[in-house]
């Protein structure tokens, strides 16, 4: 009570009963969360208790990090408390999501020296958003795959797994791996490439091919190199023609050889291993030996 005998309370009255500074109050009061419940003969904004609760809620949702215009819509019954702090954990989701993309730039920017262009491009491929990064990977799929519907549905399905998304708490690692993989990917060179795997791997499918067929073919190519290997065939000799008609069958051998130089090239080994970055594994094995005996074997055969 005042004393004028009110009961009604001053900002000083406020600021003393709440531990708030007068400043903050008026500002809160001038922006309207506030308002006074009357005026003192001499203009001073008065309140009454329920200023003092509502003051406490104003803290309270402000401390939480909600604006003003969200504190006004819950004051006002517009909103909820629960339906304010349901909107605001999604924003600071993506306030979160987005400083950690940030660290892992910064860091992957540091770790490498990078200079001022490779950190921009860093910068702005990291900060894609989902939707942009997703119409990246489709496009990629689009044109790999378009046309092409004889092509075994397992490997459409495997790429697609392959072509990896930068993950919401991504390592500097991963930040590095998905700027890599998203130039790699829109490069017109590597997408011919891709590209002309899938038409080998079309061509090679008749209406009776089950999917899968493809996956069983590498696994068969690095069962049969590798024991070759293990038993020193050389790729020229005569035995090792055998072991290649057990793997090829009567195929031309000049025509599997033009497949598996596109399967094993550099630039989709690196795709591999990029994507299994991302996905926070460990790179499939390359089989880079067994590819090499298979690909000498039919070389040596090629022209016969």
């Amino acid at each position: 009570m005042n004393d004028d005998g009110t009961a009604l309370l001053t900002i000083g009255d406020l600021a003393r009963a709440t531990g708030l500074t007068v400043r903050t109050i008026r500002y809160w009061s001038d922006e309207g969360a506030l308002p006074p419940v009357a005026r003192s003969p001499g203009g001073y904004r008065l309140y009454d208790a329920a200023c003092v609760a509502r003051l406490e809620l104003i803290r309270t949702l402000r401390e939480l990090g909600l604006g003003l215009d969200d504190v006004r819509t819950v004051l006002s019954g517009e909103r909820t408390v629960a339906q304010v702090a349901e909107a605001h954990v999604a924003a600071l989701d993506a306030q979160i999501r987005s400083l950690k993309v940030t660290r892992a730039v910064l860091s992957s920017v540091a770790r490498r020296g990078s200079s001022a262009q490779e950190t921009t491009l860093m910068n702005r491929l990291a900060r894609l958003s989902a939707a942009e990064r997703k119409r990246i990977i489709d496009d990629f799929m689009a044109e790999v795959f378009e046309g092409l519907d004889t092509a075994d549905p397992d490997i459409r399905t495997r790429l697609r797994f392959a072509t990896a998304d930068l993950p919401d708490d991504p390592t500097p690692e991963q930040v590095d791996a998905w700027v890599e993989l998203a130039e790699l990917i829109q490069d017109p060179e590597f997408r011919a490439l891709m590209r002309r795997m899938i038409e080998f791997n079309a061509a090679d499918r008749g209406p009776d091919v089950p999917a899968g067929t493809s996956l069983w073919f590498m696994s068969r190519l690095v069962q049969l190199a590798g024991e070759a290997l293990r038993r020193g065939v050389a790729p020229e000799a005569p035995e090792a023609g055998e072991i290649l008609r057990g793997l090829i069958g009567d195929a031309d051998p000049a025509a599997v050889l033009q497949r598996l130089t596109a399967a094993s090239n550099e630039r989709v080994a690196r795709y591999r291993r990029l994507s299994a970055t991302l996905k926070g594994l460990e790179p499939l094995p390359s089989y880079e030996e067994e590819f090499s005996w298979v690909v000498a074997a039919l070389r040596c055969r090629a022209g016969s």
